[in-house]
């Protein structure tokens, strides 16, 4: 096959690099791609968003496949529009991807099919939703309902956090759309855990699970970012066949249904994000693709043939193929820009980067190729976070010791990274 797989991060180059193991796929394309991808795909200069150029594109260059890695493409209906076209795409419709692209339709969709999860209010009128969080119980977790990039979610531990983060969602509309309704949520005490699965309907495969990193430094200290890292499997009190088969009965099973009862059955990657809570498993959101940083630890786990296990979602023929997880463990540090995920300088020269990758995998994200007539064309940042270092060992702290070795040897300025990822 020829294959496009649509975004920029390091979860694309990381499917992009999956993908070019198969024995199904001839020819990968990236679109855009990034300085990563470029090694093994070739790159096409069209935005994962510029939904209209991607399928005129794939219809011009016969591509047989398409794989979309961002939500925001699924969110505006590429799938749908693909699928209308009878080109095959992995990734589910623009009804089924409200699952992630409002939080107010998910939550309605878990309360009415008895899914644990926070309790909640949804308001689109700012005084309302003043009036409200000035009385309610503190600490209490406020959500801008449509997509934020992993950015619109504040934790607020006092009153004036909580008001401060309804003033930058409804009135200073720090993230545009996405935050003319938020959701005001119950706080949850719990680990957190991200489990995966590929669903084609009601069928929902085997699932595995890995915990990320969404705070800036150590400690989970600083502010939330789009994830500094993540490792995987988590520990076997936090995923174990106990935990794995309560969250099939009681969430994502009957999420599934749900979805198909309503008229849009999901087909893709689901991403459930629970918090292990001392009542059982409930639900934080849910995405509507593989997660990043998460991509990069749970695909080098992954045994089965990737484009295999996607071909078979996207055609409704799950059911009976098995899907199989190395038992090894892999660990993903994110080197991210200074002053990520405020402001932050683009067009730095990284170097170590092949040192880094004689032990470990290098995903890329933020990163671009300029060329150089007098020398390989060099790679400079481009992004927030710019690469992810990712190693697979038979224990967590071999994988840990070896993404943090590959990621000592990246430098370019500004460059930083949490030190403590998956340091249990």
């Amino acid at each position: 096959m020829k294959v496009l797989v649509i975004g920029s991060g390091s979860r694309e180059h990381a499917i992009v690099w999956k993908l070019s193991q198969s024995a199904l796929v001839d020819e990968i394309l990236a679109a855009p791609g990034n300085a990563g991808t470029h090694a093994i795909a070739r790159s096409v200069p069209v935005a994962a968003e510029d939904v209209d150029a991607l399928q005129a594109f794939a219809q011009q260059n016969a591509v047989d496949f398409t794989v979309v890695g961002p939500e925001a493409p699924l969110a505006m209906g590429i799938a749908d529009m693909f699928t209308q076209a009878d080109m095959p795409i992995f990734g589910p419709t623009q009804a089924a991807a409200r699952i992630e692209s409002s939080k107010a339709f998910a939550k309605r969709l878990m309360l009415d099919n008895a899914v644990p999860t926070a309790a909640a209010k949804a308001f689109t009128d700012y005084d309302k939703a003043r009036a409200y969080v000035q009385n309610c119980p503190i600490p209490i977790v406020i959500k801008a309902d449509g997509l934020a990039a992993g950015k619109g979610v504040a934790v607020a531990h006092t009153r004036t956090e909580a008001l401060d983060a309804l003033r930058a969602s409804m009135l200073d509309r720090q993230f545009g759309d996405a935050g003319e309704c938020v959701l005001v949520e119950e706080y949850m005490q719990g680990k957190e855990v991200s489990v995966f699965a590929f669903v084609d309907g009601a069928y929902v495969s085997p699932m595995v699970a890995a915990c990320d990193y969404k705070r800036a430094y150590d400690g989970d200290r600083g502010p939330n970012t789009g994830g500094m890292g993540s490792y995987s499997p988590p520990a076997p009190h936090h995923w174990n066949p106990a935990i794995e088969a309560q969250v099939r009965e009681r969430i994502m099973q009957p999420v599934a249904d749900a979805l198909v009862a309503i008229g849009c059955p999901y087909k893709g990657a689901l991403y459930l994000g629970m918090m292990l809570t001392a009542d059982g498993p409930k639900v934080v959101e849910f995405n509507c693709r593989l997660g990043d940083p998460e991509t990069q630890v749970i695909l080098p786990r992954l045994k089965t043939d990737l484009a295999g296990v996607m071909l078979a979602t996207a055609r409704g023929e799950l059911d009976g193929l098995p899907i199989q997880w190395d038992d090894r463990a892999c660990v993903g540090v994110v080197i991210a820009s200074g002053g990520y995920p405020g402001p932050y300088t683009t067009g730095h020269h990284i170097s170590g980067i092949p040192e880094a990758s004689a032990a470990a995998m290098v995903f890329h994200a933020g990163t671009k190729l300029v060329a150089d007539q007098s020398a390989a064309p060099a790679i400079l940042t481009d992004g927030g976070r710019a690469l992810t270092v990712a190693a697979l060992a038979d224990t967590l702290q071999d994988a840990r010791s070896t993404a943090y070795a590959g990621a000592s040897r990246i430098r370019f300025d500004g460059a930083f990274y949490r030190t403590d990822i998956a340091a249990l």
